[in-house]
This record gives C-alpha cells, structure tokens and sequence, in this order.
C-alpha cells in the first residue's frame, strides 16, 4: 500500500473512534483497502482536529467524491495528499484575498455604499462560479459601476466591514515562524491587500490599482490586471526568486480565477470554495477555519 492515496479527516471537534469503518465501509464498496496511516494518525493543530488513513491506490475523482459524501454528511471536511507529499519541502505559502483570506468581496461592499450591490454581486459571483472566464472584463465592467464613489468608502469598508477569516491569523503567524514566504495575490484592490500585509505580516502581496481622482474612483483600473494568469505568474516568480518548483507552494483560493494559480501547486485548498474549485483541490475547507492548513503539512 505504499502508493496508496493519504485521506485526512479534518475536524473541528474529536473525531469519533468509530469513523475508521465508516470510511473502511465507503473504500471495501470502492474496491479499495484502508488502513491508519503511519505514526501521524491522529493530531491536533490549532483548532483542528485530523486523522490519516492511506488506500491502496490513487483516487479518482468520482471516488474523491464518494469520500467527500461521506464526510458532508458527517460535518468533516477532507484532504487527498500524495503518498509522496513532504511538508518539510515546503517554500512558500500563495492566499486569495477575498471570501479567501477575508470575509467579504471587497468589490461587492464598495458597490453596496453606492446603491450597486445587486448589480456587481451578480457579475462577481458568475465570475468565481467559472460562468464569466474573462475576469479582466468581469473587473473592469464592476468597477466601471462604482465610477464617483468616494475614497473615504474604500477605508469605511475596511473597518466596518472587513474581517479576516477563521484562523487566517493564527495560519499567517505560524507560516512567518515557520520561514515560508507568505504571499497575496488578489483580484481586488491594492488598498486591502496593503492593509492585510501590514495587518497579517505577509512577505509580499500584489492586486489592482482603482484610480482616484478629486477623492473620487473614476471608475477605471490603473496598470494590468491581476487575473488567473497574473495570480499563477506572481506565484511562479516568487519560486524563481526561492529557486524552488511550484510543487513547494501551498495555495489557498476559493473561486475560478484562482485554479491557474492551484495548478500544479505541492499543497492546493479550496477555502468554502465555488465547487469547480473543490472537485480540483487536495482539500477542501467548508467547516475548519484556514489554519487547518496547520495540519495537513504537521511533521
């Protein structure tokens, strides 16, 4: 069994001693043998509670999914690691922004203060579903929308509005100690992605510039875009600047735009993810907060 795929039950309380044949039952119907998987059975990290087994094979994706049933039903979430997976390669660690690392879809808010809300909130969700594939124009058609807005809205969202997500604090302060370079890579704006690094301590950040005029958006983008290929290009060169492969990232994203970015990556998390996201990801994160992440790469 020593090919066989690792399945790490993620929780946020104990995990039931009886789970072992549950998931043994799902694997026999499957085809499939499941044992304990080494000495890291079970830990503890943070607030997450994970315990590992390990199949005879690889899964496919329909099998991925039968687990995932399982689980959803169960309240847990999951993970699917590589038999060859090694925590201790890791490099850097590559967050989303919005509905990722924070709350809110920044976008939306600003729009909310301008009467727009209904209006952005749709194209942004078609967006992240996958149903818009141009993000450059998805962005641009919002933002137009949110022409002579005042400035002083972009920090009101910030302080009222604006949260960071489960564990997104203890998960930056743990990758900082941990030597990781920490990056943000966000669709959003320059305004918040500065405020998170300053806020979280991240190595680098990069997202959108909203130009302003007179104390007001003008509704226009300063400068290129950051979409799905900027995201996936600010991670690649951050692993040429560490000369490592992509396959010592971590990446955490939630919506269509951030699969390039996923691709490839030694560690991908879908965050309460759209579920293209999810059917594409090592993990998915619909109950633990983000510093589950803290578990999956415990040595």
């Amino acid at each position: 069994m020593s090919l066989g795929q690792i399945i790490v039950v993620l929780s946020t309380a104990p995990i039931d001693r009886g789970l072992s044949n549950v998931l043994g039952n799902v694997a026999t119907n499957l085809g499939l043998s499941l044992k304990p998987f080494g000495n890291q059975g079970s830990i503890v990290a943070g607030n997450t509670h994970a315990q590992r087994w390990q199949v005879s094979r690889e899964l496919a994706p329909s099998e991925r999914d039968a687990f995932r049933k399982l689980a959803s039903t169960l309240s847990l979430d999951l993970a699917f690691l590589a038999p060859s997976f090694n925590p201790t390669r890791l490099r850097i660690l590559a967050m989303d922004m919005d509905s990722t690392l924070i709350n809110i879809e920044c976008i939306d808010e600003i729009a909310d203060y301008a009467g727009k809300k209904a209006e952005v909130a749709a194209i942004t969700e078609a967006t992240m579903r996958g149903e818009i594939a141009n993000f450059s124009e998805s962005l641009r058609r919002r933002v137009a929308l949110l022409q002579g807005v005042s400035e002083s809205v972009l920090e009101a969202v910030y302080r009222e509005r604006l949260r960071p997500n489960p564990g997104a604090s203890e998960l930056l302060a743990a990758a900082n100690a941990a030597g990781l370079h920490t990056l943000l890579v966000s669709g959003g704006f320059t305004f918040f992605t500065q405020r998170m690094q300053r806020d979280l301590g991240f190595t680098e950040t990069h997202a959108n510039t909203l130009e302003i005029l007179d104390g007001k958006l003008t509704g226009v983008v300063l400068g290129d875009i950051v979409n799905a290929s900027g995201k996936a290009m600010h991670v690649k060169n951050a692993c040429k600047a560490l000369s490592c492969k992509k396959s010592a990232v971590i990446t955490i994203g939630d919506g269509a735009n951030d699969l390039l970015m996923m691709d490839g990556s030694g560690l991908s998390i879908a965050y309460r993810a759209k579920p293209i996201v999810k059917e594409k990801a090592d993990a998915a994160f619909d109950r633990v907060g983000l510093d589950a992440t803290l578990a999956l790469i415990a040595q």
